[in-house]
């Protein structure tokens, strides 16, 4: 589980993350990614419209996102934002095929 210091939560940081981070898009995912000199963790962000299924498939799909970068955290770099957005394919994806999307952009875009 990812702690609170390490989540995006308001509405403008999602924005800013999404217009102007570097993209790195994959059959299941589309991962956009933020490098900001400030001396903090790295957070993340997640976006899981109604496209990819109802309210337990997507919950799922999060769940499956949140697990992943909790995973890859200490290789993610200081002051790090990411935003994870799931295309409505990740509602029959499994686990590893969502790990492996997720971590091959996170090792392009936003390794230590």
């Amino acid at each position: 589980m990812l702690a609170r210091g390490n989540r995006i939560t308001r509405g403008t940081d999602y924005r800013a993350v999404v217009r102007g981070g570097a993209r790195c898009a994959a059959a299941h995912t589309v991962t956009h990614v933020v490098a900001t000199s400030e001396q903090r963790p790295p957070r993340f962000g997640f976006i899981v419209s109604k496209q990819v299924g109802g309210a337990v498939v997507r919950n799922t799909v999060r769940r499956r996102l949140k697990a992943i970068c909790a995973e890859v955290l200490p290789e993610v770099r200081v002051g790090a934002d990411v935003v994870i957005r799931a295309l409505p394919a990740s509602a029959s994806a499994d686990f590893a095929t969502l790990r492996s999307e997720v971590v091959r952009c996170l090792e392009r875009k936003a390794a230590a």
